[in-house]
């Protein structure tokens, strides 16, 4: 279905921007950008972590200044001094991390945003919710605490924020990176929507098929500078991928699927209460990471993926220690040291603040998980060792950094995203745990970072990848399986599971008996599709 393309070709730009230079000690985030959407235009900005896409984000919505350029809202020369300046211009932003207080309703939360003028009484606020959400097939209880919200309807409230105030420029950042196929459906007919109405959309992906399905026009940045712009509809996905990453990069699509061997971790029947109000139980979760395979276990956030991480990597011990086994033992009560010293080691689903320590040196990064790599003897840190290991980190994944005494911060997703990835795979585990590998990751970042998971399944590793990118996990996963309010649907072959399944065992349709019924290593013949108790 085309997303009608705007036919005033001639027509004054919504926005346009000549020249736009933004630098930062060491590296230029913007050079020169010369950017315009012109009304009811849906245009997609691509290109790696580190190309710059953020940075203009942030200009256009007046987060950050440039130090160079010019900036025109309607034809007439403007200047964005503040996210409030450029919500009063029109201009609206939905950010990849969602910026919702759990605790309040979303009518609260919509409030916060709109200031004492535009809100008027929560009863009218919530009127209007409602009939904005009807208007665009967004349905949302203005009264529902954030809390109980799933991320599509999430997602949803953020949009709805930003339609109240009569947006006519919407800027979405990764806005699929956490939805389910169906959520990306209804998504996309809104957006159709609202571009048939005028308003125009800056649309920032990593899914090139995504791109194609709906936008006008793209715009490729690399290191900072405008490499080049197309039509999706009519570019294939591996010419725009090799505007973002170079000519000189290897962009695999698919990788062969192989048969585990033995089972290298077994999850027996793994039942927890949910730790705190607004955690999620889990209910008899039972399967076997098999050594040489990857085990992909797909869900909407929300649904249990945090709570069985905890209990994997040993934050969280479980209650019955014999739920967890590896290599004939029973480790539901091991600490994380002691787990890690046998072989597990854990990619977390935050990059900053549980992956790496933003203020820390990259060096220092290391010792995190790396303690137990001979870098630390007798309680003293043997410095050498510790700069060798970040060193090989660095240039065996190709983080790009200027050294390993930069700041963790510093880096962009995609780099830091490697750097996490690569400290847990040099040191060779038999078992990976990556939680959203990939999370808002570039095309280059993200194959390499698939290629060192392949390469690790190989060696003969067992791998467990835990993610909401449905594109990810059937390219890399042996055999996948879904979470849905604490349990694990069926367990099948990749290969031999569609999308749609996957979709509905995402929406819990499946019943106990596919999974009672159903040993870890294969598959049901027939499932049954009921809401999961």
């Amino acid at each position: 279905m085309d997303s009608g393309h705007p036919t005033e070709t001639d027509a004054i730009p919504r926005i346009r921007c000549e020249g736009v230079t933004k630098t930062y000690p060491g590296v230029i985030a913007s050079d020169n950008i010369a950017l315009s959407i012109q009304p009811g235009e849906i245009h997609a900005l691509l290109g790696e972590n580190g190309a710059g896409k953020s940075t203009l984000m942030k200009i256009l919505y007046g987060v950050i200044q440039p130090e160079r350029g010019q900036i025109w809202w309607d034809g007439k020369p403007s200047r964005l001094n503040s996210p409030a300046q450029a919500r009063q211009l029109g201009i609206g932003m939905v950010f990849q991390h969602f910026s919702l207080f759990e605790t309040l309703t979303v009518a609260q939360n919509i409030a916060l945003s709109l200031g004492k003028k535009s809100t008027g009484n929560l009863k009218d606020l919530a009127r209007r919710i409602t009939e904005t959400a009807e208007q665009y097939g967004m349905p949302v209880d203005p009264d529902r605490h954030v809390h109980t919200l799933s991320t599509g309807e999430r997602q949803r409230v953020e949009i709805i924020r930003c339609l109240i105030q009569k947006v006519r420029l919407l800027i979405l950042d990764e806005p699929t990176s956490v939805l389910t196929p169906s959520e990306v459906d209804k998504l996309f007919i809104v957006l159709r929507q609202l571009s048939q109405q005028g308003c125009s959309i800056l649309f920032i992906s990593h899914k090139l098929h995504e791109v194609q399905a709906l936008c006008h026009t793209a715009t490729i940045l690399r290191h900072g500078r405008i490499t080049g712009q197309c039509n999706p509809k009519t570019t294939a996905p591996q010419a725009m991928a090799r505007m973002m990453v170079g000519n000189n990069a290897r962009l695999h699509t698919r990788y062969p699927s192989q048969t585990g061997k033995n089972a290298a971790l077994i999850i027996d029947q793994l039942s927890e209460p949910a730790d705190h109000s607004f955690g999620t139980a889990l209910k008899g979760v039972h399967f076997s990471a098999l050594r040489g395979e990857i085990l992909g276990i797909a869900g909407v956030a929300g649904n249990g993926q945090k709570e069985l991480l905890s209990l994997l990597s040993g934050e969280r011990r479980a209650s019955v220690k014999q739920s967890l086994q590896m290599n004939d033992q029973s480790i539901g009560h091991w600490s994380p040291r002691r787990r890690r010293a046998n072989g597990i080691c854990v990619v977390p689903e935050e990059r900053l603040g549980r992956g790496a320590v933003p203020d820390m040196h990259l060096r220092d990064n290391t010792l995190l998980t790396g303690f137990l790599q001979d870098t630390v003897t007798g309680g003293f840190v043997r410095n050498r060792r510790v700069t060798a290991f970040a060193h090989r980190i660095i240039e065996h994944f190709g983080v790009k950094t200027p050294t390993s005494k930069a700041a963790a911060k510093s880096l962009s997703g995609g780099n830091l995203q490697k750097f996490i990835i690569g400290r847990e795979i040099l040191q060779r585990p038999e078992v990976l745990v990556c939680a959203h590998p990939t999370w808002g990751v570039d095309v280059g970042a993200a194959n390499t970072i698939h290629e060192a998971l392949i390469a690790l399944r190989d060696a003969g590793a067992a791998i467990i990848v835990i993610s909401e990118d449905m594109d990810e996990l059937f390219q890399i996963s042996d055999r996948i399986s879904a979470l849905c309010n604490g349990q694990l649907s069926p367990i099948k072959p990749t290969t031999d599971v569609s999308l749609d399944e996957i979709g509905s065992w995402m929406a819990g349709l499946f019943t106990v008996d596919d999974i009672t019924s159903t040993p870890a290593n294969s598959a049901p013949e027939s499932p049954e599709e009921e809401v999961c108790a």
